[in-house]
């Protein structure tokens, strides 16, 4: 049974930096495409950047383009999300899938919580 656990979320001060760490356990996912969404309250869950598991090619929404990486270690089976020049529109509840057959998100971890003070 594939589980994705999220950590490395925080309280930042604007401007600031985090890194999101997904571990996968369970299964490799090396072969899958992984992407992180976010959710803020009141709001639906949007999505943030995917990373593909071929070639390691990566999208971003246009909100945090250019200051948003996403990476991935094989090895490791995680998926990293390094957030830089944090804005308080960022304050969410992180979570990272796998893109499974179909093209649908799965394999949803818990979250973990980033709040950006202004």
């Amino acid at each position: 049974q594939v589980q994705l656990v999220e950590s490395g979320g925080g309280l930042v001060q604007a401007g600031g930096s985090l890194r999101l760490s997904c571990a996968a356990s369970g299964r490799t996912m090396s072969t899958y495409t992984m992407a992180w969404f976010r959710q803020a309250p009141g709001k639906e869950r949007e999505f943030v950047a995917r990373v593909s598991g071929s070639f390691g090619s990566t999208y971003y929404a246009d909100s945090v383009k250019g200051r948003f990486t996403i990476s991935r270690d094989n090895a490791e089976n995680t998926v990293y999300l390094q957030m830089n020049d944090l804005k308080p529109e960022d304050t969410a509840l992180y979570y990272c899938a796998a893109v499974l057959q179909g093209g649908k998100y799965g394999y949803w971890g818990q979250g973990t919580q980033v709040t950006v003070s202004s």
